[in-house]
């Protein structure tokens, strides 16, 4: 019965995010600049108010030769078509009588091979009769395509573009979908070595989709979700479940083969009982941790005022709790259904080189192995490790000091996609029709915009201002005075003609607004925030993990390690992305700068991420202590229980990120790209090589924390009874120093400040 609430659960998910029963979830995002409260936002808002018409179909007709009566005649008519639909207010092209408000002549190309054509729409329509009517005119302007031989006619409008990304969105979904879950699948029937149980984290994962997609549709009715957030909090939520679903499957795998190992080999429902409980005392309280310390580092992102941080840090949140919902009631559901035939090898134990395989990599695994061998050969020089490994990362992460964080727009979209083309060429062809990147707007007087225009113009990096425009629609009135660059809109140089503007001495009763302005306030925003977002993550993280393990120094440790691997993620995702590197290979056109969404979003899910398999060794590591090893040797134990699984969950993530990476949109591509590398880096280089040597170089520092501190670890710590591993799992150690527990009062008296043991 259980199952089965699972299943309409997940089937109402899928049917309402997917538009089968009401409004769809992709039919509610927005896609724009990541807007905050500001200066530019009040601006924008005013001249919005203050513009009395609605939104614009614009159509570059190319290939013509705006000269010829052939190519006037057709437009000519076209736009007396247009203007006698109900719902449009004006058209403007290149053949307009004289006297009109605007220059014919912007309405022609720089080359002289193009026509442009906008349509303008009255304002205040309603969403279903202004897509209705912009599809009339969409159908009347690509008629000129046949009326004209040899034209190529583009049309457009922010409608069509937001539409276009969002559909992108959906399409990159299933793209991801498609390709991580058949390839997850495979990894974990080989971890596995079986069907059955490599299925279950794939149905919780599934599972967990249709939770975060559901959860989403609710966040869309309480704040705008930009398309973005989707892949990127719906990828977040797919890849934990599986890992999470691995873990607790290896682990009760694990509990299955000891019950083996003891001669019970048809336990009893109660046994089989006591095994799960167990499994959900341990690698449950496990995944608790880990969800925990995830949604605490995207609650990082609510401190911002950005609209598209703090929908992914809110929907980000709840999607983690989906996962984690799903992992701890429906995985172990599914596991005690099983759980008999999880006791007997699966099909694939049939085929001997697959048998081979799967025992020496797959989950279950023996008391010594690759993982331990690693970790003896890093304890034997650890100091040369952890220098060689953080100099490596230290190396990958320079390119981030030229990080150019910019707003991107239609560029988002893949190349040849017609309205990243209609927009682009818009900028490029046609620019005096092109919404000026800064734009300086007041309610007052318009003189009061003219006094300032010499000033504005003399400013370095000011290319040309445009003529002080007034608009009013009822009460609300504007002046407007556009400003055009010298250099990209992204740039250094635009960003200081901002704050420029905003310091001259006429300025006050002015907004300065625009892509550029946005973007000034944005990353003043993420400046003067990212202080406490970070410390509050910090501070969660150091009191969660201190609970788990009742150490000062290891979370101080886990904490700093994480830093220089998202350092490392960022700076190869700047390399790529950025400076244009592989852009064949990934299939992607430079945008000249990342995303200002990437960044943070990195930072948080990476940061997050990283923890996760940082809580999966240390979980491991702390049992093998408790269980009476010394510090290690219960890193060797501890790395190598872990091993398999950190490095499958990692390999699964790595798929489940590459598969949305291998998308169009490029915003998901850089994300995709940005956490594959921190999952890879995080899961190789730092897990299985500088914990290791950090933790040997510490020694018994490792779980030294102060007096006080231990005390109240005593009484409020998280820790569970030391584990039943069996014989084979805790063996005596090598060197002799095995079974002694860490003594308690601080760590031996070779470290001069500690006390004698």
């Amino acid at each position: 019965m259980f199952l089965l609430a699972w299943l309409v659960a997940v089937l109402a998910c899928f049917a309402l995010a997917f538009g089968a029963v009401g409004e769809g979830l992709f039919a509610r995002l927005v896609s724009g600049a990541a807007n905050l409260p500001g200066d530019a936002q009040k601006g924008a808002n005013l001249l919005a108010a203050a513009t009395p018409t609605g939104t614009s179909v614009l159509a570059i007709v190319d290939g013509v030769n705006p000269q010829v009566l052939p190519v006037k005649a057709a437009i000519g008519s076209a736009a007396k078509d247009l203007a006698a639909m109900p719902g449009v207010v004006s058209v403007a092209t290149p053949y307009l009588p004289p006297g009109t408000a605007v220059d014919p002549r912007d309405f022609v190309a720089k080359d002289g091979r193009a026509v442009l054509v906008t349509v303008t729409l009255q304002k205040g329509l309603g969403k279903d009769r202004e897509a209705a009517i912009e599809a009339l005119v969409t159908k009347r302007l690509q008629a000129l395509d046949g009326e004209l031989a040899g034209s190529t006619v583009t049309v457009g409008s922010l409608g069509a573009l937001v539409e276009e990304i969002t559909g992108q969105v959906k399409v990159d979904l299933r793209t991801g979908e498609l390709i991580a879950l058949p390839v997850s699948l495979v990894v974990m029937v080989l971890v596995f070595g079986g069907f059955l149980a490599a299925g279950l984290p794939i149905v919780g994962s599934i599972a967990s989709v249709a939770g975060a997609l559901g959860s989403l549709l609710a966040f869309s009715y309480v704040i705008d979700l930009d398309a973005s957030v989707v892949s990127v909090v719906t990828v977040l939520g797919l890849g934990l479940s599986i890992d999470y679903g691995l873990l607790l499957v290896s682990r009760y795998r694990e509990e299955l083969r000891r019950l083996h190992d003891l001669g019970e080999d048809q336990p009893s429902q109660e046994t089989l009982t006591g095994a799960l409980e167990h499994t959900l005392t341990t690698a449950g309280r496990t995944v608790a941790f880990s969800g925990i310390t995830v949604a605490i580092s995207l609650s990082g992102l609510l401190l911002f005022r950005s609209d598209i941080l703090r929908a992914v840090g809110a929907a980000g949140v709840s999607v983690v709790v989906v996962a984690l919902l799903t992992a701890l009631t429906l995985v172990p559901a599914l596991l005690a259904v099983s759980a008999r035939r999880l006791l007997h090898p699966g099909l694939l134990f049939r085929v001997p080189g697959l048998r081979r395989l799967t025992r020496r990599y797959g989950d279950v695994a023996p008391a010594d192995g690759v993982f331990s061998r690693l970790a003896r050969r890093v304890q034997r020089h650890p100091a040369g490790v952890a220098v060689g490994v953080l100099a490596l990362l230290l190396v990958l992460a320079v390119p981030v000091l030229r990080i150019l964080m910019i707003n991107t727009g239609a560029d988002v979209l893949p190349a040849g996609n017609p309205q990243r083309e209609l927009f682009l060429g818009l900028g490029e062809r046609f620019p005096a029709t092109a919404t000026p990147p800064v734009e300086v707007v007041t309610d007052g007087p318009a003189s009061a915009l003219e006094a300032l225009s010499a000033t504005v113009a003399a400013l370095d990096g000011v290319a040309s201002v445009d003529p002080v425009l007034t608009r009013a629609d009822g009460n609300a009135r504007a002046a407007v005075l556009g400003v055009r660059l010298k250099t990209d809109q992204n740039s250094s140089r635009a960003l200081a003609v901002v704050q420029a503007i905003r310091d001259l001495p006429g300025s006050k009763g002015t907004f300065v607004t625009g892509q550029t302005a946005h973007l000034v306030d944005y990353l003043d925003d993420i400046k003067s925030r990212a202080p406490p977002a970070i410390a509050l993550v910090v501070l969660a993280t150091f009191v969660l993990l201190f609970l788990m393990t009742g150490s000062v120094l290891i979370p101080v440790k886990a904490l700093i390690m994480n830093v220089v691997s998202l350092g490392a993620s960022l700076g190869v995702t700047v390399w790529v992305f950025q400076e244009g590197h592989l852009s064949g290979p990934l299939g992607f056109t430079s945008a000249g700068g990342i995303d200002t969404t990437i960044p943070p979003l990195v930072l948080a899910f990476g940061f997050g991420l990283a923890m996760d398999y940082e809580v999966f060794l240390l979980s491991r590591i702390k049992e093998m202590r408790d269980a009476g090893l010394d510090n290690d040797e219960a890193v060797v134990a501890g790395l190598q229980r872990s091993g398999r699984i950190i490095t499958s969950a990692a390999l699964v993530m790595v798929i489940v990120f590459a598969g949305f990476a291998a998308g169009q949109l490029l915003i998901i591509k850089q994300m995709g790209v940005a956490l594959a590398v921190a999952v890879a880096l995080d899961a190789t280089l730092v897990r299985m090589l500088l914990v290791p040597a950090t933790m040997t170089l510490l020694g018994d520092w490792n779980w030294w924390a102060p007096g006080p501190m231990r005390r109240l670890h005593a009484r409020f710590g998280l820790s569970e009874a030391p584990a039943e591993p069996s014989r084979r799992a805790v063996r005596t150690p090598r060197t002799g120093r095995g079974r002694q527990p860490a003594p308690e009062a601080g760590p031996p008296s070779r470290h001069p400040a500690g006390p004698a043991p």
